[in-house]
């Protein structure tokens, strides 16, 4: 599944680039993120996570379940969309949906991706971002969030560890958010916790651009729980 028409030309990096990672992670960008919580919900209904505690689930959440899983299939599926390795992209695609283990963490993830991957055919446009809606529309990729995102950023020619970063923040600001609205924190310790993040996005998004496919997927049993509580609840506010 290899394209004949080679990698995807242009150069890496400028203001445009920088302006196109602003775009996407940009809180107003209509993909959908703010109806998650990314499993905070599931954490307060269960009572298991106070204002104190929320920036060390944060921290635990980046380097162990979105840096090893999500951060990792961004970064392969640019290099992938870079080189227009069709058949690595869909296996990332594929490969990361099996690793989010319940119904609402996968109907979340795709539900975001193909919003974002709609937009982003409309919005910047590119071969990659084509092909991958092909892809998707044929129902051989999911069309995950991260996986749409890491061709988009190819597409507009962002570096990967720009790319990386760039999305890893959007999450955190994503989940602070979510914090926001369960009264887990106020506006000004949110940009504390975001400041503090900082190191931590950085450590994870080196450690993201270092895996390979083999080792796509991180391991967090009770953040997995807790979302299988939170499918189940009776009230909930998030999608997730």
């Amino acid at each position: 599944m290899n394209s004949a028409s080679g990698p995807v030309a242009g150069p890496a990096g400028g203001l445009d680039a920088l302006l196109v990672s602003l775009q996407l992670t940009d809180s107003a960008f209509p993909s959908g993120f703010y109806t998650l919580s990314h499993g905070l919900e599931g954490y307060a209904q269960a009572k298991a996570v106070t204002p104190d505690t929320m920036p060390d689930l944060l921290t635990d959440l980046l380097r162990h379940s979105v840096g090893p899983g999500d951060a990792t299939a961004l970064a392969l599926a640019h290099g992938a969309a870079r080189a227009g390795d069709w058949g690595l992209l869909v296996e990332v695609d594929q490969r990361l949906h099996a690793t989010k283990l319940n119904r609402e963490l996968r109907l979340a993830s795709t539900r975001t991706g193909r919003q974002l991957l709609d937009i982003a055919r409309e919005s910047i446009g590119g071969e990659p971002l084509d092909r991958y809606a092909g892809l998707v529309a044929a129902k051989q990729a999911p069309g995950s969030q991260p996986v749409a995102a890491g061709v988009a950023y190819a597409s507009a020619a962002v570096p990967v560890d720009q790319a990386v970063a760039s999305d890893l923040f959007a999450f955190c600001t994503s989940f602070v958010g979510a914090a926001l609205r369960l009264r887990l924190t106020d506006h000004r310790k949110a940009q504390v916790v975001l400041r503090a993040a900082a190191p931590v996005i950085e450590e994870t998004v080196r450690a993201a651009l270092t895996r390979e496919l083999d080792d796509l997927g991180g391991c967090v049993p009770v953040a997995d729980a807790m979302s299988g509580r939170h499918e189940r609840a009776e009230a909930r506010l998030f999608a997730s």
